[in-house]
């Protein structure tokens, strides 16, 4: 996985006056924290945030104040209508150090043939991986199921150095039979009402 370079700038103003003007000059208000030290506020660039933020657990390496330091994000905040970034929390990792991430699942194959839903119970795996090596996603094959199957978080395949951080029987997918709802009883069906 790839670093991706970022230019921080340390903040002393606070609350929503000082985060609109922050978000006017198109930047992002941050707090960087870990390792039992103090949080630092931060102001990021914005565009590059949130190109950064497509990739699922991007790695950031943040230059504060001449001195870099590697993070990735915990918690990012956007605006409910417009989409756009409010304020982003980061957390300091360094390299070889273990962190548990959550890593998006995606699956490959077709279901047998037949009338089957593919219901994802989880749509991400809870793994532990290396800071510097985070996968950005896990893939497994629901090639052939049937109704009734179901993956569990033990059959999923990890990247080596990632192992699971959630029970490994926990259902992650399963597939259930798609059965067409009969009206019930006094209810009638679109064309018997037309008729009556």
């Amino acid at each position: 996985m790839s670093e991706i370079k970022l230019a921080a700038e340390t903040r002393t103003e606070f609350g929503k006056g000082a985060a609109r003007r922050i978000r006017r000059d198109s930047k992002v208000p941050a707090v960087v924290y870990g390792h039992g030290a103090e949080p630092v506020h931060i102001t990021l660039p914005g565009h590059e945030l949130l190109l950064a933020l497509r990739t699922p657990n991007v790695l950031l390496s943040l230059d504060i104040e001449g001195k870099t330091q590697l993070a990735i994000p915990k918690a990012v905040q956007r605006d409910a209508i417009k989409g756009f970034l409010e304020h982003v929390d980061l957390l300091l990792v360094k390299r070889g150090e273990k962190v548990t991430v959550e890593v998006f699942v995606q699956t490959e194959g077709e279901l047998a043939p037949g009338s089957f839903l593919l219901e994802h119970v989880l749509n991400t795996l809870t793994v532990e991986a290396e800071a510097t090596h985070i996968p950005e996603s896990v893939t497994v094959s629901i090639a052939g199921l049937e109704a009734g199957a179901s993956i569990h978080a033990k059959d999923i395949p990890l990247p080596k150095g990632t192992t699971l951080a959630i029970d490994e029987d926990a259902v992650v997918l399963q597939v259930l039979s798609a059965q067409a709802e009969e009206p019930t009883e006094g209810e009638a069906t679109g064309t018997e009402a037309a008729e009556a």
